[in-house]
């Protein structure tokens, strides 16, 4: 937010505090409230802060080498690249968007976890629509993050990876496959039945299922699921499943229940 008092008035509080004055007096000179005098005296003279909020933005991983949870970076990556997107505010902040089920409680906790672990200190805030809950948190830098951001649908434009964020996946497969599991994936399941003995029945199993319009976001979670060693096949034209027993077992052990 824009400061309401003009950088002279803060000037003007803070010599006459260094000269001596009290801060009932000096709060009434300027015109603002004693705990005002307080805080800039403790902020701008004691510790020595900037005015405004840049001292509290952390450092971009890209543009200023700051660190990166690459973790925390591969599953909000997937769940980005599921059901996320980047809108563009004022001043040139950007605020990331993650839309999820309202009934995934503890997936929804988690998605602000993570964020707050891509951008330390950050606050993300949530509010409902019907049937989602949207987590956001704001950054200049999300776009730096991000580059996959742009105009237009995922689906209808290239998404590919820069080689820095392929080497994140490379090191953390399993949080970039919960990211796109949780997000456009699903744990069904399905049932067949066959003659045995001349007797018919049904066998029930578990499957995974990703789904998404973007072919090269498919792509993508395949390339995953191959580095995790995770058998997959392509199920129709968006759709990618994995069904061997073992397979389902592997990936369920990989990212968790979704909920």
């Amino acid at each position: 937010m824009p400061h309401v008092r003009p950088q002279e008035t803060v000037d003007s509080a803070l010599r006459a505090s260094d000269a001596g004055m009290p801060d009932a007096e000096n709060a009434r000179r300027h015109g603002v409230a004693v705990k005002t005098i307080r805080r800039w005296r403790r902020d701008y003279q004691r510790r020595g802060l900037p005015r405004g909020q840049t001292h509290l933005a952390p450092p971009c991983p890209r543009c200023d080498d700051g660190p990166l949870d690459t973790a925390a970076y591969a599953e909000l990556l997937g769940w980005y690249l599921g059901d996320g997107h980047i809108t563009r505010g004022r001043r040139d902040v950007f605020n990331l968007h993650v839309f999820n089920d309202a009934t995934y409680t503890r997936a929804n906790v988690r998605i602000a976890r993570l964020m707050s672990r891509v951008k330390p200190g950050g606050r993300p805030h949530t509010r409902r629509v019907p049937g989602c809950v949207v987590t956001t948190v704001s950054w200049k830098h999300w776009p730096c993050l991000f580059p996959q951001h742009g105009p237009g649908r995922k689906h209808e434009r290239p998404i590919v990876l820069d080689e820095w964020q392929r080497e994140v996946v490379v090191a953390h497969p399993a949080p970039f496959l919960r990211g796109l599991f949780h997000s456009d994936g699903s744990r069904v399941r399905n049932w067949t039945s066959r003659v045995v003995a001349g007797e018919r029945r049904r066998y029930d199993y578990p499957r995974w299922q990703f789904t998404n319009n973007s072919a090269d976001i498919r792509e993508l979670c395949c390339w995953a699921l191959d580095l995790a060693g995770v058998a997959w096949r392509q199920s129709n034209w968006k759709t990618v499943s994995v069904s061997r027993r073992a397979d389902v077992a592997r990936l369920d052990a990989l990212i968790g229940p979704k909920d």
